[in-house]
Order: structure tokens, then sequence, then C-alpha cells
């Protein structure tokens, strides 16, 4: 199988050579669909961490990967919660230091991810017909800064299938959302960031 291969040719490197850099997501309006500012986890290998995990473990996992959100997940592949960010820099893992009397070093995931049965979800057949402002009037609205996508048309159980992130989002507009929770619809966030 292997003779019908013939190998590349190469050649040697001389001179200036420079590496690649990715290139800067694709800008997009508040009118653009909203699949466009979706990390879609069918093509993007999803940044997912155990429950047992410390929480030291999952800050670097974070920094190491670019991101600010991690799937948590259970032995049997099943999503067990959600942990960003916020969830590990904020005054909450020294409130449960306090309450608990536990070291900062034995925080695991599990005591600072939000559980599966406090997560919502978007369907992802409302967001295949949505635009960008509708996912940040929903973020806004929800007062998150990630909202996980679902797809239930799937064979067997249903699947998480993207995250919208607020930074993402705020990257491919180019500008920076104000983050009140004030504005609810599309228009009215449009005035808002036209005020600004």
């Amino acid at each position: 199988m292997m003779n019908e291969y013939k190998s590349l040719s190469v050649q040697y490197l001389t001179g200036t050579v420079q590496i690649s850099k990715p290139a800067a997501p694709n800008l997009v309006a508040f009118d653009s669909p909203a699949l466009e500012v979706m990390t879609d986890l069918r093509r993007i290998q999803a940044a997912v961490i155990a429950p047992s995990n410390t929480m030291e473990v999952a800050n670097t996992y974070m920094m190491q990967r670019g991101v600010r959100t991690l799937l948590v997940m259970n032995d049997d592949n099943s999503l067990a919660g959600i942990i960003t960010a916020t969830d590990i820099l904020s005054e909450k893992p020294m409130r449960f230091i306090q309450e608990r009397g536990v070291k900062h070093s034995e925080i695991q995931v599990m005591d600072m991810m939000t559980p599966l049965d406090k997560l919502e979800a978007i369907p992802l057949e409302e967001v295949s017909h949505a635009r960008v402002g509708n996912i940040v009037a929903s973020l806004r609205e929800s007062g998150r800064l990630h909202a996980l996508v679902i797809d239930e048309n799937t064979i067997g159980s249903p699947r998480i299938c993207g995250i919208f992130s607020w930074t993402q989002i705020e990257k491919q507009l180019g500008t920076i959302i104000p983050p009140n929770n004030v504005a609810k619809s599309f228009a009215e966030i449009e005035s808002t960031l036209i005020a600004s």
C-alpha cells in the first residue's frame, strides 16, 4: 500500500524565514449570521477537563489553550458543567476557602464549576436563523459571558455543538460592547454602541 505514494520534494531554508500567524477572526456586524461568531465544536476540539482536577490545573490549561471556558466532562463523556476564567479569578474561590477551610491548591473544578442543572443552552435551530445582535442580547440578558449551543437533532443524546464567547464576539465586531444589562433588544444595543 505504501508503494503507491512518492515522497515530496524538500528545500533547504535560507535567508529570512518567518512563521505563519493564524488569520484574524472574520470581522462581523450585528446583523451578520450568528454562526459566524460561534465556536463550532463539530469542527474544533472542545477544551475539556475532569471535575476532579484542581482549579489551578484548569487555570493553567485555559492559559495554554488560550480559552476562557472549559467544558467539564464526566468519566462517561457526559457534560458535568462548565468552568470559566471568571469562576477561577473572582472572589468565588476565596469564599469557598473560608466556608470549607481548605487550601487554595485543594479546590477542585467541581467546586467552582457551574453544574449541568444550572446551565442553559440555545438550540442550534434558533442559532441557525439568528444574528450576532441576537446572541449579544441573549448574553446580556443572562448576565453571562458565554453561551452553549445544543443540537437536539442527533442520534442518541443531545450534544453541545457550539459556544458563544463575549470576548470572541467583541474581537470579531472590532469593538468593546458595554457590559451593562440595560439594553435588551438588537436596536437598543446598536444605539448604545453608536452613542458611546
